[in-house]
């Protein structure tokens, strides 16, 4: 299985401009394919595997008013209740430290997991519905903001 580890939020925005750079556009234009420039194109005609997208969730568990934040038990039943069902093939899962800024201006440093699921290219449109669905039944769930996404086209064999 292919991993991919991003290890801080700065990597994460170096490994996002990357991309922006090399595809000439928005990660979710390079990753569904459509824009892709000639270097892309030729790009995935190369290696091993089958052209897939890697889509990257970013969790965090604070919560606001003074709520407690968001225990790994709470985590885990919904990894397994409503992302599990929508993934059932794979995922990874990493635990981690995310520092983001909310709509107030305010820094907000909290645990958090980022989560991989790796799927073909042609389910993207379908994966799609599930990775907003699984995005916004979060922060309704715990009242946060959001849930970080990031998508990449890979190439990938099992």
């Amino acid at each position: 299985m292919l991993h991919i580890r991003i290890s801080t939020p700065a990597a994460a925005a170096l490994v996002a401009v990357a991309l922006l750079f090399t595809t000439g556009g928005a990660v979710s234009e390079a990753a569904y394919g459509t824009s892709a420039p000639a270097a892309a194109t030729a790009q995935s005609n190369e290696g091993h595997g089958s052209p897939y997208i890697s889509t990257h969730l970013y969790f965090g568990t604070g919560r606001h008013q003074g709520k407690p934040p968001i225990t790994d038990e709470e985590f885990m039943k919904f990894v397994a209740e409503v992302v599990t069902p929508r993934f059932p093939s794979g995922l990874t899962l990493q635990e981690g430290r995310g520092q983001w800024r909310d709509k107030d201006g305010d820094i907000n440093r909290e645990r958090s997991y980022e989560l991989t699921v790796l799927y073909p290219v042609k389910e993207a449109r379908g994966r799609d519905r599930d990775i907003e669905y699984i995005r916004k039944l979060y922060c309704t769930m715990y009242e946060l903001e959001s849930v970080g996404r990031a998508d990449v086209r890979v190439q990938a064999s099992f």
